[in-house]
């Protein structure tokens, strides 16, 4: 099934790439522009076919693609150039605005269309995604000295307002380390204003210090002779209130079940819709100091396929704009630049991201590589000479000035951007191994249990 998997995430990421540069091959050809190469993947060719003038080809390694057209390039028409170049007619440079624009029209275009298959069908979404509710909250932790409770709703996070868990997380990430100010709404309408500390996370970020948003207590397997299985939980079962408090989280029941010890206490499970109570007593397990009541959770469980939500396209794509445009923006201002730097992702983030979202879901698969579109056509609309922004930029100075930018000037930007590039992309590739791919490999390595309570 993990082949699966990745072969899909291989698909979907490939298919985004050929739009972008589908884009750039049939506009080129449509203003008279010739074509040598169109790839599919960097390197070696492990396929090829000569169609026309154009060598169709898909290289070994699925990181990017590119068509390869001689006209936009400078160099075709120097003196050393190969002959076969210098035949070819200069273009006039608003074609070849057009030209570098259409790879991300491709894309934008490609998040569009995702976008009206994820409006159709409904996109699982979890609670995260669908409200801002406090959904656990670290005894002890400055959060809770500050006066945040389990069950309030963050409405404004440093003056701006925020919709769901995601914008609250994505906002506290950005800012600069000061307290958080937090506007909140707390059981029938009482509004507060609350001054929460910041702290980094293991991923070098800003977060709310033991703060998490909502999820499910979805049980995927109740152990044999545990207080589940004698109060009669059943794997299926959503755990909605213990010891007569709501539950907010599996974290939140995990602190309430550690309060009440071994002392027993009032549970009620969802089960096909109706309401089941029991009594339940939790033992203490030595190995991992802490009491359980013996359930192990499903995680993906926390996605609501019952109730799906159905974003119109447009809408999609506009939130998409504005999260990416929300980065740049931070990564631009001296006062967040640094904590936006911090959480920049590489090609690995990508992977894994596309990874655990074609294991969620197809349709949540979909919804991301439209993300991933809209992130690919402004990322190389950036104005950066080895990027389609930097394409648009020359030849508007050509335009404007009636004579193209000297050679030597466009190889030199070209070749200290290239560099730059390479670097980042050997860093972020790095760091994102450590962050990510190697607690993940740890995590799989055989270990003591980690049994829910």
């Amino acid at each position: 099934m993990a082949v699966a998997f990745v072969v899909l995430m291989v698909l979907l990421f490939g298919v985004s790439v050929f739009v972008h540069e589908l884009g750039h091959y049939l506009v080129a050809r449509a203003v008279g522009m010739e074509a040598t190469v169109f790839s599919i993947g960097m390197g070696k060719a492990l396929w090829s076919r000569q169609v026309g003038r154009t060598r169709w080809q898909i290289g070994w390694l699925p990181l990017g693609g590119y068509v390869a057209l001689p006209q936009m390039d400078p160099n075709s028409f120097l003196e050393d150039a190969p002959e076969e170049l210098k035949r070819l007619p200069q273009v006039a440079p608003w074609k070849k605005i057009l030209v570098a624009v259409a790879g991300a029209a491709g894309n934008i275009v490609f998040a569009l269309l995702l976008g009206v298959v994820v409006w159709i069908a409904g996109k699982p979404s979890s609670l995260e995604e669908l409200n801002g509710v406090v959904g656990f909250v670290e005894p002890g932790s400055a959060a809770e000295a500050a006066g945040l409770r389990v069950g309030d709703e963050i409405m404004r996070v440093n003056g701006k307002q925020v919709g769901n868990w995601v914008d609250i997380v994505t906002e506290v990430a950005l800012s600069d380390g000061r307290p958080a100010e937090l506007g909140i709404v707390r059981g029938e309408g009482e509004r507060l204003a609350l001054t929460v500390p910041l702290e980094k996370s293991k991923w070098d970020t800003w977060v709310l210090p033991g703060v998490e948003g909502m999820d499910m207590c979805n049980v995927a397997a109740v152990s044999a002779g545990s207080g589940a299985e004698a109060a009669g939980v059943r794997p299926g079962d959503q755990i909605v209130e213990y010891g007569g408090q709501e539950v907010f989280s599996r974290a939140h029941l995990a602190s309430m079940v550690e309060a009440k010890g071994e002392q027993e206490a009032s549970i009620v499970v969802l089960r096909g819709g109706e309401r089941v109570e029991g009594r339940v007593s939790a033992a203490y397990d030595e190995k991992l100091e802490r009491h359980l009541i013996g359930v192990m959770f499903n995680t993906v469980g926390d996605l609501n396929y019952a109730v799906l939500s159905h974003p119109t396209p447009w809408k999609q794509v506009g939130a998409h704009v504005r999260s990416i445009w929300q980065f740049l923006t931070a990564l631009v201002t001296p006062r967040t630049a640094k904590s936006a730097a911090g959480a920049v992702g590489g090609p690995v983030s990508i992977f894994v991201m596309l990874y655990l979202m074609v294991k969620a879901s197809f349709v949540l698969a979909l919804w991301f590589t439209g993300f991933l579109n809209v992130n690919l056509a402004i990322i190389n609309l950036l104005p950066l000479p080895v990027l389609d922004g930097g394409h648009v930029v020359l030849n508007l100075w050509a335009w404007v000035r009636g004579k193209p930018v000297p050679a030597a000037v466009v190889n030199a930007l070209s070749n200290a951007f290239a560099m730059l590039l390479i670097v980042l992309f050997l860093f972020l590739t790095f760091r994102d191994s450590k962050r990510q791919l190697w607690p993940m490999i740890r995590d799989s390595l055989p270990t003591r249990s980690a049994e829910a309570p």
